[in-house]
């Protein structure tokens, strides 16, 4: 009995033993659970401080060039085009001709024209010497002056016709693209097209820039263009046009007209980058990242680094100055702002900064 009593003694100091060794890891287990998850919920970010530096405040914006004058030449008469005299790619000067179209029968109307014009004017002059010698009326003068009046008028009008059978470029620039043949037949009604004319002996190039950058602009001001394919070729170019009121982005379109060279390397479409310099060359500021505003600039707000806490601030926001952007308001130096892992973070959160 007594060895009954000793061996049940025993195994319920083993069963007691056992379970105070099991709630004890179970215990350090959480603990370590615990460490992890809360080292597992800090996000990572990086950050940048806030300082007060100083910053040139010339800015770029870019933008596609165009061309000074652009034109789809079109029929103003119906006929069928005879030769075509200008390839795409040449250039052509106002009053070049283009292309000739069909025009005996606008001939023979233009000879008879200006034969019953000369007949008109003789007739006219037989009445004017018959009518001081009282041989005509003055009624019969007047309707010899009329009649020659109006033979005078279809002369015009039929050479001008004659002019018409030979179209003329009314812009100086390069033929783009030529959309008839030798054989086309043209009509004025739709109008047919025939060339696209391009000048690019000048080039606008319009760029968008913010309240801050547009205060200091001004019409005439010259701008250092470049274009992305000649890095190494500057053009000078003034502004031609500030807009008066900003686009649904706010911001304000401005216009640039850049005088090509004399190769005309410039070509419409291409993309170019206008370099504004400031008359305040220098400034110091307190300037952020650009990156470190929650969404875009004009959303005002940042995340702040606190003591391993993500904070977020409401700030005023400066001019952009390429991959910086003015603070006026709601910054000091020396803070930490966020500048990635913004997409992750809620006001409040813990965060593990990495280098």
């Amino acid at each position: 009995m007594r060895k009954i009593i000793i061996s049940i003694v025993v195994i319920v100091g083993a069963l007691a033993l056992i379970g105070f060794v099991l709630t004890k890891n179970k215990a350090e287990n959480k603990a370590k659970t615990d460490i992890v998850a809360e080292k597992n919920a800090a996000v990572s970010v990086k950050v940048s401080p806030v300082k007060t530096e100083e910053v040139s405040l010339d800015f770029v914006a870019n933008g596609n060039f165009e061309p000074i004058q652009e034109l789809t030449f079109s029929a103003e008469k119906s006929g069928k085009v005879i030769s075509v005299l200008v390839k795409e790619g040449d250039y052509v000067r106002v009053g070049q001709a283009l292309l000739t179209v069909r025009g005996d029968v606008i001939n023979v109307s233009a000879q008879q024209a200006q034969a019953t014009y000369q007949n008109a004017k003789s007739d006219y002059s037989r009445y004017e010497n018959a009518f001081k010698t009282g041989g005509v009326t003055k009624q019969q003068l007047d309707q010899a002056k009329l009649a020659l009046t109006n033979a005078e008028s279809s002369l015009k009008q039929a050479n001008i016709n004659v002019g018409d059978t030979r179209v003329k470029a009314p812009i100086n620039g390069f033929i783009n693209k030529k959309y008839i043949e030798p054989g086309s037949i043209l009509s004025a009604t739709p109008a047919t097209e025939l060339f696209d004319i391009v000048n690019v002996s000048k080039l606008k190039l319009t760029v968008t820039v913010n309240e801050n950058q547009v205060a200091s602009l001004k019409l005439g001001n010259p701008v250092n263009v470049t274009a992305s394919v000649y890095p190494d070729k500057t053009f000078s170019g003034k502004i031609t046009f500030i807009a008066s009121k900003a686009d649904e982005t706010l911001s304000f379109p401005v216009e640039i007209e850049i005088a090509n060279n004399s190769n005309n390397d410039l070509k419409a479409g291409m993309y170019g980058t206008a370099n504004f310099a400031s008359n305040r060359q220098k400034q110091n500021l307190m300037v952020v990242p650009r990156n470190a505003f929650v969404g875009s600039v004009s959303s005002n707000e940042i995340f702040v680094a606190e003591k391993g806490i993500a904070k977020l601030r409401k700030v005023t926001a400066g001019r952009i100055l390429g991959d910086q952007v003015e603070i006026i308001n709601g910054l000091s130096d020396g803070e930490s702002v966020i500048v990635t892992g913004q997409i992750n973070l809620q006001d409040g959160n813990t965060i593990e900064i990495i280098k």
